[in-house]
């Protein structure tokens, strides 16, 4: 399929993705933005739904965050490091991106986001009244509850004391400390501490092209998801639509705590339970559910 190398500006920081025109389209579309979740870049399986939803007829942008991928990085900042509001500013500027292309319908913009993207696309929902539509797939409510989730309860106290000294450290000069994104012991430290995750990226390491991604992050990033919490912008979604799409046995973002934070939204939205673990969205019978749930919700509201 058809594509374009993009750059745009997001506060002085040039971040790099692509736009897929829309099939068919000889006038403005509607446009979906999206982008990746915790860790990842563009090239993690975000170019197979942009596909479907262009297909579809709708256009996408689709970029890397600042310091992630193919993007840029600000002065002063280190590579791969994630602050959720950072993020969400990223996003901001990509759908002023999508407006100002002659392609889109600059009145018609909806955000797609994954996992830790997914709070993001909840929080763009509930604050930027130019999103028309919502779609958050295998979701992050709670960044606390994610964190504690999924480090082993006598660990969450040294792992706080940890992010303490890492403060401490950059004050005084220190280089940013950095942590494994995943390990190949579930029992190690890493920001992902479950087997699943790591055979995930192990995967597309050998199946992908993936440029400038090393397994590591910043231990700062730690330091921000446990303060953010995107769940708690879903009753501010409305009347904007909203779709998400829960896996149902997710161990990554708990699927109960998930469908517990769904009943807290108002109408109008929807909800697509789909069988398996959080990374089955990405691949197989799941994406094919995912992604064409996605894309008939997106047609029926943009």
């Amino acid at each position: 399929m058809t594509r374009e190398d993009i750059t745009f500006d997001s506060d002085g920081v040039p971040l790099r993705g692509w736009f897929y025109p829309a099939a068919g389209n000889t006038s403005a579309a509607p446009c979906v933005v999206l982008a990746h979740g915790w860790a990842a870049t563009k090239e993690m399986h975000m170019d197979d739904f942009a596909e479907v939803f262009a297909a579809a007829g709708l256009a996408v942008v689709v970029f890397d965050y600042r310091g992630w991928g193919t993007s840029g990085v600000a002065p002063g900042h280190v590579r791969q490091e994630i602050d959720p509001w950072e993020q969400i500013r990223d996003y901001q500027n990509a759908i002023t991106y999508a407006q100002a292309r002659s392609e889109v319908h600059p009145a018609r913009i909806g955000v797609w986001g994954t996992s830790y993207s997914a709070g993001h696309a909840f929080v763009l929902g509930a604050i930027d009244s130019r999103v028309k539509a919502v779609v958050g797939q295998a979701p992050v409510v709670s960044g606390r509850a994610q964190v504690e989730g999924l480090i082993r309860i006598d660990q969450v106290g040294p792992t706080l004391a940890l992010l303490a000294q890492d403060r401490l450290a950059r004050a005084r000069g220190a280089a940013a400390g950095m942590l494994p994104i995943t390990s190949a012991d579930p029992a190690a430290v890493s920001s992902l501490p479950i087997a699943a995750s790591h055979e995930y990226f192990e995967e597309l390491l050998r199946t992908r092209d993936i440029p400038a991604w090393s397994n590591e992050l910043s231990l700062r990033s730690m330091e921000f998801v446990y303060g953010y919490e995107p769940g708690l912008y879903l009753p501010k979604i409305a009347p904007t639509p909203l779709l998400m799409i829960v896996a149902s046995d997710d161990v990554v973002a708990s699927t109960v705590k998930t469908l517990a934070a769904y009943e807290t939204a108002a109408a109008p939205k929807e909800l697509v339970l789909v069988t398996g673990g959080h990374y089955s969205l990405y691949a197989g019978a799941g994406f094919r559910t995912a992604s064409s749930s996605a894309r008939d919700f997106f047609r029926r509201h943009l």
